[in-house]
């Protein structure tokens, strides 16, 4: 395992390195359901770590559902939608399958830039009306077809350095990575409306009825640090939310 020694995942252990490369593996579908892990030695040594350790990651891994231990077959890719926590939140696309399938989305950058904060906006983040916010957009694609509109804002002051050329595709961890933002909680409001500008940014007829997810995530001193909108199209794909 070959990583920078300054970067957030070479620093951090290093079962949960292999965790998040086998998590990654799964949610992209490079391990598809069904599909059977090495053996342990096997998979250990293409690591590069101890039985142990990986022992610990797949031990995880199983606790969140992704991974199932059959006496006769071994380690098996389940296929089944994760636990929704914030590491999955933060990583990981939140859309599946109506028949409960991981799917594999694609994201497009559509716009990044900075504008002054609505007064909606500056009070839902405790910040003085007009505060310069960035703002990303983008659409997440499953099989070439649009099925998510993503918009965020976030305090442009709180950014170190200029922004991205486009939107990251897995944002809020290049804000964690790059900006030092960690999150500590996300909160979020469902609720189903009909937005044409957003269905129309989706391929949709205007008066097509979309899921909107309203976001906010905080870091660790309870302040607001992220301001997210969503509007997701839910004709073949379901919001999944697992609580154990």
């Amino acid at each position: 395992m070959a990583e920078n020694p300054q970067s957030p995942l070479a620093r951090a252990p290093l079962h949960q390195q292999v965790k998040d490369r086998l998590t990654e593996a799964i949610l992209s579908g490079d391990l598809a359901p069904g599909a059977v892990l090495p053996a342990e030695q096997e998979l250990a040594q293409d690591y590069g770590i101890a039985v142990g350790t990986l022992r610990r990651a797949l031990m995880a891994l199983t606790e969140e559902g992704l991974l199932a231990r059959r006496r006769r077959t071994g380690t098996v890719v389940t296929g089944r939608s994760p636990q929704l926590t914030l590491r999955f939140l933060i990583r990981y696309f939140r859309l599946h399958g109506l028949d409960g399938r991981l799917v594999q989305a694609r994201s497009v950058s559509l716009s990044v830039g900075a504008a002054p904060a609505t007064g909606a906006e500056a009070q839902a983040l405790d910040l003085p009306p007009g505060t310069p916010l960035a703002r990303f957009r983008r659409l997440r694609l499953v099989e070439g077809r649009a099925v998510m509109l993503d918009d965020y804002a976030v305090q442009a002051s709180r950014l170190a350095g200029s922004l991205p050329d486009s939107v990251p595709a897995q944002l809020y961890l290049h804000l964690e990575q790059v900006h030092g933002l960690r999150l500590a909680a996300v909160r979020e409001h469902l609720s189903a409306v009909l937005d044409p500008e957003a269905a129309s940014a989706l391929g949709l007829p205007e008066t097509a009825p979309l899921l909107c997810i309203d976001e906010m995530a905080y870091d660790a001193a309870g302040r607001p640090v992220v301001l997210a909108r969503h509007h997701a199209d839910t004709s073949r794909h379901r919001y999944v939310s697992e609580i154990r």
